[in-house]
């Protein structure tokens, strides 16, 4: 069992007839991502990820594992969320206080307060990098990989320094490549025609995942298993379909914000990951639906005033884990009045989570429910290949491209003029 929808939550807001006349849609979409996209996309890359590019991944991983004590990925965007999403969700949001070897993000911001405090924890440490980055173009990555290289120079020397640098960008072309080929840096590829919000299940995620020592052949298992059972399975059996289908519906009749929910902290970066694939992918031609998360109970303190009286402009999908990893018990005598003795956190989580998405449908808040047998590689990787799927799905359904970003390109050129200016 991988992803699994429950639409008790949402049968009172879509008919089946509504469900009916769109199905065409969906399954054309479905088809066009198999026929026409399908070769030149991320789409078939779980069954034909190359195995010597994984080895290739897992011996750089050990490389970094024995001899650094730091390791800094940098990269923005889909080149850093998917990986940060993996080591927080699978790991712990205290990987690095739990781990000898830390593993910091940047090249995500312009905050030179945030590239101090990494440039602090580099101090009397072993120190590997990895850049993220197709072209080589985009600033902040480059800027941050400046900065670190020239640390690495300056405190190994220009060849050491080299061996220490591990460069993930396009196969033949690009800023990037050319100072890589330049300085003897070691490479790994993003596929030409994989966007960077598809790109975790390409060395962009891998390495970074690898190092933390999860096990990416069961991360890259679990995107196969994803991608067998979703290309087989037609409407409406399909659950990427079925989603995909369930947030048109909803988005044509007003519902255009999503607000992805979690039960863990650890969720945290994968929420984020999931609001860049969606948005970039579907917020174009005056289109798409709002992505943004929350993490329950937590954000029912401060989001869910909101959410509950809002109006109708919102729906939920919740991310429900059947099979806690960690549980423990709750203190009887401190919460006597609630009448939880002998119940453990994860069964009052539930219940919590059960209490706000009833009073939410009662509020006119629609929530799809997707659930996972327990968070581990495999599911992980499944989960990530079914948004993507279901995203790109829901694009094309939309009537928008899923795998062009022309608003980023749009800024980026409006900042390229103000700073050569």
């Amino acid at each position: 069992m991988a992803v699994r929808l429950n639409n008790s939550g949402i049968c009172n807001f879509i008919t089946d007839t509504e469900l009916e006349r769109i199905e065409p849609q969906v399954s054309l979409a479905a088809k066009m991502l198999d026929e026409e996209m399908g070769s030149k996309s991320w789409h078939n890359l779980p069954q034909e990820f190359d195995s010597n590019e994984l080895e290739a991944i897992l011996q750089a991983a050990e490389e970094i594992k024995n001899r650094a004590d730091v390791f800094i990925v940098i990269g923005i965007g889909g080149s850093s969320l998917g990986a940060k999403a993996a080591i927080e969700w699978l790991r712990s949001i205290f990987y690095n206080e739990k781990s000898q070897l830390k593993i910091y993000f940047a090249g995500n911001n312009l905050s030179a307060s945030y590239l101090s405090n990494v440039i602090a924890c580099c101090e009397d440490k072993e120190v590997y990098i990895n850049i993220v980055s197709k072209s080589g173009e985009t600033l902040e990555p480059m800027l941050a990989f400046g900065i670190f290289r020239n640390l690495l120079e300056q405190k190994y020397g220009k060849i050491e320094a080299s061996k220490r640098i591990f460069v993930t960008t396009d196969e033949e072309k690009g800023t990037l490549l050319r100072m890589a080929k330049d300085n003897g840096y070691r490479r790994f590829v993003i596929p030409e025609d994989i966007g960077g919000r598809y790109s975790v299940l390409t060395a962009v995620g891998l390495l970074p995942m690898a190092v933390a020592g999860i096990d990416i052949r069961q991360v890259m298992n679990g995107a196969r298993n994803a991608c067998l059972y979703l290309s087989d399975k037609k409407f409406p059996e399909n659950e990427s379909l079925i989603y995909a289908a369930y947030r048109n519906c909803l988005n044509r009749k007003g519902k255009r914000i999503e607000v992805l929910i979690g039960l863990e902290p650890d969720f945290h970066s994968f929420a984020e990951w999931f609001k860049q694939l969606f948005a970039e992918s579907e917020g174009k031609d005056g289109k798409g639906i709002f992505p943004t998360a929350g993490i329950y109970s937590t954000d029912l303190h401060a989001l869910g005033q909101f959410i509950q009286d809002s109006g109708s402009l919102i729906f939920e999908t919740v991310i429900d884990v059947l099979n806690s990893n960690v549980d423990m018990c709750a203190e009887s005598e401190c919460i006597h009045n609630f009448g939880l003795a002998h119940s453990s956190l994860s069964q009052i989580n539930k219940k919590v989570l059960e209490g706000a998405l009833k009073a939410h449908v009662d509020a006119a808040v629609p929530s799809i429910v997707l659930r996972i047998p327990q968070v581990n590689e495999f599911e992980y990787g499944y989960l990530i290949y079914f948004f993507e799927k279901a995203c790109a799905i829901s694009a094309l359904v939309l009537g928008v491209n899923p795998f062009n970003e022309p608003g980023v390109l749009a800024y980026k050129l409006k900042t390229a003029k103000l700073l050569q200016e």
